[in-house]
């Protein structure tokens, strides 16, 4: 497993790495004691990054991410949660206030098992008032930074232009991190013309949804992605090329994530062990660098397409 550093902020984590939000039930049911074994698969395979929200699953992600925590060791292990995301009963909720935000990190640290949370992020800041992120949200953050309850600081959006625009509203050293997602993958990688500005201001780049939220997978998408048409059948047509390769897109799409040695990690959720063990055996060989191409041609004119988030 290769290991890079994000941004200023000291932790070395692993090129690819572990996203919980499986663990919540969040794409289909999961068995729990499946779902925990994902979690030692992969710290056991090298995986030393894991990032959860209580929004997962409403909570449950935490809660089952706890139970596997108890039983490894906490300096294998680095953490990252969120806050400003939630829900209760199957119903979406946001609150970016000092106080609650401040609250939850307590909340998750229960959940979790744990006495720290070396890394804490604003959660999908386009569903708040990037002013108030920026003047309330962050601040309360950084006081818990400062009281060393967390080590670092983070934002998380789809949308690069969000976590650009609180960047430029806070100061220096505020933002350590930031989390995109589907912005660094086989069709859409507009993410690189963004690394030499966070790079310039030491910020860590954090890469998640390597398969586009399913887009770049045999099964295709779900019915609730917001991809546009065009673009989802584009990549349909990608993925049956690939399979008539024998060399699966979802192979291609984690190999692909990794390459970029200016993005310290991509992060990839499964509650199956199998699917784990078999992840970090593609990580660990090499790109077909001839099908990329191909699967670029293929996608073609609906590269860099796309979406708002839900």
């Amino acid at each position: 497993m290769d290991y890079r550093k994000i941004g200023n902020t000291g932790m070395e984590v692993s090129a690819l790495s572990f996203g919980a939000s499986s663990l919540g039930g969040v794409f289909r049911g999961i068995d729990e004691s499946e779902a925990i074994r994902s979690v030692y698969t992969a710290i056991e395979g090298g995986m030393n990054f894991i990032d959860v929200s209580p929004y997962y699953g409403h909570y449950k992600a935490e809660t089952v991410l706890g139970k596997a925590l108890r039983e490894i060791p906490r300096d294998k292990y680095i953490l990252s949660t969120k806050v400003g995301r939630y829900g209760k009963d199957g119903v979406n909720t946001w609150d970016y206030s000092a106080r609650r935000a401040t609250e939850s990190v307590y909340e998750s640290m229960e959940r979790l098992g744990v006495d720290h949370i070396d890394l804490i992020n604003v959660h999908d800041i386009e569903f708040a008032d990037l002013h108030q992120v920026a003047e309330e949200t962050l601040p309360a953050l950084v006081e818990l930074r400062d009281k060393g309850v967390v080590s670092h600081v983070g934002i998380t959006d789809l949308q690069i232009e969000n976590l650009i625009w609180v960047i430029d509203h806070v100061p220096e050293g505020t933002v350590e991190t930031v989390l995109n997602f589907c912005h660094y993958c086989l069709c859409d990688d507009k993410l690189v013309d963004y690394l030499d500005y966070f790079e310039q201001r030491g910020i860590g780049i954090i890469n998640a949804s390597p398969l586009s939220m399913g887009l770049l997978s045999e099964r295709g998408v779900p019915a609730w992605h917001p991809a546009p048409q065009p673009l989802v059948e584009a990549c349909s047509r990608a993925a049956q090329h690939c399979k008539a390769k024998g060399y699966p897109i979802e192979k291609l799409a984690i190999q692909y994530a990794l390459t970029n040695e200016r993005i310290a990690t991509t992060l990839f959720s499964s509650a199956n062990p199998d699917n784990v063990a078999r992840n970090l055996r593609w990580a660990e060989e090499p790109i077909d660098w001839q099908l990329v191409q191909e699967v670029r041609d293929i996608i073609g004119e609906q590269q860099r397409v796309s979406w708002r988030n839900s």
